[in-house]
């Protein structure tokens, strides 16, 4: 399912892919928590907010894979 970007979470450019993934790891553990207590409102923020930082995450990967040359590394013979 795909949830809207969290409205109050601004200015991802400035984080660098490993403290993308440490904040989305922390987001995760929370929703989990969030789960458990049967907070269905807290679970919705949560979603969003996982759902901004895992856009900005995934277009970060897309960026440093754009000028990879996989041929040398991937032997298909």
């Amino acid at each position: 399912m795909d949830y809207p970007e969290h409205p109050l979470i601004q200015n991802l450019n400035d984080l660098d892919e490993e403290a993308l993934r440490v904040k989305l790891s922390e987001l995760n553990k929370k929703l989990a928590i969030a789960y458990r207590m049967g907070n269905h409102d807290l679970c919705n923020q949560l979603r969003m907010s996982i759902g901004s930082y895992n856009t900005k995450y995934q277009e970060k990967l897309r960026k440093n894979q754009d000028g990879t040359n996989f041929d040398d590394i991937i032997d298909i013979s």
